[in-house]
């Protein structure tokens, strides 16, 4: 084993050989400088583990748990490195420039154990790079997740439309059962009825002789009949089935001869079930009790057309009126419905031509319409074309939605989103066949979605 002195390490300075400072030329100090590096080695070694005056081997020694610098080995193998590097830099200003290099980075790795430019703070910068990778992810896997359910939700609304449109049909077909109880019709009341959306007509009175009616005189107190004062009639009943209960009681103004009511028992139990009612001997309006509890839940009234001008429902027998249809022109123009009977209209449906163009929608049932949508009809059928939907609830649409049909089917096309409520489109996506295919973001401050 070789032992280097170190003279002068105990004052903390190296003192330089003198054989040293005979060198000159460049090769001359490249070999110095290897022997300069080796010794420097040694005594930052001896200067760092002084020996122990017991003579203890071992006491000199740094404990486990402490910090210990580079061995002599590795300031060796640094200044070998550091040599090499300082060489490759200065040999671009020529030889003497490469023994500058070559000797000035091979002192200062021997002292310090490292190689300069050799990049060892890089894996900081790798495991930033590494967590940007994984953020990049982790928000691409966060958009196809939202870009699923986003398409699920797109069916779901398309299958609710679909039901939307059952429901339609179902209440077209209430609509012509109720006109197929009319008796005697002429040839437009057939055609009206194969056309449920058509305004029925009112129901012609059977023309019956007097003779088989009993005739009594009345008065009807005010207000019974929503009069503002008493009227004398003439009651004319008719009880076919002689059970003592009539069928049908029509009553006359008896000044003028005019019918101003009819009562009849449609189902023949015994108890009157529809009510008809006349201004100046000319149908206004009929009341029907459907569910034989004894009080109306149907009010149709009519035109002076003689066509259907309103109908009004209600359909869980709660009192209050739930479905509500208008006709203009002969023709049904607008429904509206109060889905949970809670007093507001939560559906409205809108017609042109006898076909449906629009409907409006309040589906978190607050007070206010909150979806819109817009249909067209291709090949006799109405389908989806559009829907535009409030999700903030501030009663302006935000989201709006294009679709086309692509085998018979309709399928979304784009989607536009106002973010921010600024009334400027901020997301735009673009599907093909459904899928989404390109999406352009306005306001930077969306970004990641």
């Amino acid at each position: 084993m070789v032992e280097m002195k170190c003279w002068g390490a105990a004052k903390g300075k190296a003192m330089m050989p003198a054989p040293v400072r005979g060198f000159r030329n460049a090769a001359s100090q490249i070999s110095v400088a290897i022997l300069i590096a080796v010794w420097m080695a040694g005594c930052a070694t001896t200067a760092s583990t002084p020996p122990d005056p017991s003579g203890d081997p071992g006491a000199g020694a740094p404990s486990g748990g402490g910090a210990t610098g580079p061995t002599a080995g590795q300031r060796a193998q640094s200044a070998v490195e550091g040599m090499l590097m300082g060489a490759i830099i200065g040999s671009q200003a020529g030889p003497i420039g490469a023994a500058v290099g070559a000797t000035t980075l091979l002192i200062y790795s021997a002292i310090t154990g490292e190689v300069p430019l050799q990049g060892g703070g890089s894996s900081g910068t790798s495991r930033s790079e590494a967590d940007r990778e994984e953020e990049l992810e982790e928000q691409i896997e966060s958009e196809i997740a939202r870009q699923g359910s986003l398409e699920a939700e797109i069916e779901a609304e398309l299958r609710r439309q679909e039901e939307l449109l059952r429901q339609i049909e179902r209440d077209e077909a209430l609509r012509t059962e109720g006109a197929a109880e009319q008796r005697d019709v002429d040839d437009e009341t057939l055609i009206a009825r194969a056309d449920p959306r058509a305004a029925p007509a009112a129901p012609e009175e059977r023309d019956l002789p007097l003779s088989i009616f009993e005739e009594e005189q009345r008065t009807i107190p005010k207000g019974k009949w929503d009069n503002a004062k008493e009227i004398d009639v003439l009651a004319r009943s008719l009880d076919a089935d002689r059970d003592g209960n009539p069928e049908e009681v029509r009553y006359h103004d008896a000044a003028t001869g005019r019918i101003l009511r009819k009562e009849e028992d449609k189902n023949y139990d015994g108890t009157i079930d529809t009510w008809s009612s006349y201004e100046s001997g000319v149908l206004v309006e009929i009341q029907k009790d459907n569910n034989e509890d004894g009080e109306p839940d149907e009010w149709q009234r009519y035109a002076p057309d003689g066509r259907m001008a309103t109908r009004e429902v209600d359909r869980n027998y709660d009192g209050g009126r739930d479905a509500f249809f208008i006709y203009e022109d002969g023709s049904l123009a607008q429904e509206r419905h109060d889905g949970n009977s809670d007093g507001s209209v939560d559906r409205i449906v809108r017609y042109e031509e006898r076909a449906i163009v629009g409907t409006e929608e309040d589906r978190n049932h607050d007070g206010r319409m909150d979806t819109w949508t817009s249909f067209i009809t291709v090949d006799g059928k109405e389908v989806i074309a559009r829907i535009e939907k409030d999700t903030t609830s501030d009663g302006k649409p935000d989201t709006f939605e294009t679709y086309e049909q692509i085998a018979g089917k309709p399928t979304i096309k784009q989607r536009d989103e106002d973010r921010n409520g600024d009334g400027t489109i901020d997301v735009k996506s673009v599907y093909e066949d459904g899928k989404l295919k390109q999406r352009e973001i306005s306001d930077p401050a969306l970004v990641p979605l």
